[in-house]
């Protein structure tokens, strides 16, 4: 995918979070994030999008933390979640390919990890969004086009958990295997130790676990927002990752 598909995405998911949102209305328990209610939700993805904005318009080449949540609610909170939205799309169109910037995955090019990744963090917020108006995020799935839940499966496995700070470790070597039922090729073995996870393309070898269901359904149910569909071999890993992926 490139760093056009993954404005348009942005673009459209994050208006949509906030349709959703306004629908919902503030007070709403987020049943995907069983401590928030959409205000904590609108505030944090808000949050999120002027931070990552910060290094893009700022030219920003080294890490700072995130902005303090605002003390705002209701019709205020959503226009802000929403001005903030639209300035973090129209930065990243109107920046350069050749954008220097601090970025904390691989990526091709900053400009391109900072589309991409917000296409996704705003993409399963929305999902959060949604599910306090009541459509469940089995229903959700039919949102996502099979490319870019794959894409985003490929960011959370080689990406977040390839840092030090995942979680997801065993005492012995044990390997977990993901596995797009609707995609030849969108497979991924990922292997446990005592050590950060590491993740590879491909289905070689013996999985000691293995969760299935098509790209959309696991996207969401690796970000720990569906149970898995499907799950063969020793269970118990499954319920590592629901316990231990919550990115940090």
């Amino acid at each position: 995918m490139d760093t056009a598909e993954f404005l348009r995405i942005l673009d459209q998911e994050g208006r949509s979070l906030a349709a959703a949102a306004a629908a919902a209305g503030p007070d709403a328990k987020v049943p995907t994030c069983p401590d928030w209610q959409v205000r904590d939700l609108l505030r944090h993805t808000g949050t999120v999008h002027r931070w990552a904005t910060s290094f893009v318009a700022e030219r920003r080449t080294s890490p700072h933390p995130e902005a303090g949540l605002p003390d705002l609610d209701g019709t205020a909170l959503l226009d802000w979640y929403r001005e903030g939205h639209r300035r973090l799309v129209d930065t990243l169109a109107s920046a350069p390919p050749d954008l220097e910037c601090w970025h904390f995955l691989p990526a091709p090019s900053p400009l391109a990890f900072w589309a991409r990744r917000q296409a996704h963090e705003t993409a399963v917020h929305r999902v959060d969004a949604e599910s306090a108006r009541g459509t469940t995020p089995e229903e959700s799935t039919a949102s996502f086009a099979r490319g870019f839940a794959t894409d985003g499966i490929d960011e959370l496995l080689r990406g977040f958990h390839a840092r030090a700070k995942s979680k997801v470790r065993t005492e012995t070597p044990r390997v977990l295997r993901a596995r797009a039922t609707d995609s030849d090729d969108a497979v991924w073995t990922v292997r446990l130790s005592p050590e950060p996870p590491v993740a590879e393309r491909g289905g070689a070898g013996e999985a000691d676990c293995e969760v299935t269901g098509t790209a959309a359904q696991l996207y969401l149910a690796l970000w720990n927002r569906l149970p898995f569909p499907a799950v063969t071999g020793d269970a118990a890993l499954a319920g590592l990752w629901r316990e231990k992926s919550a990115v940090v």
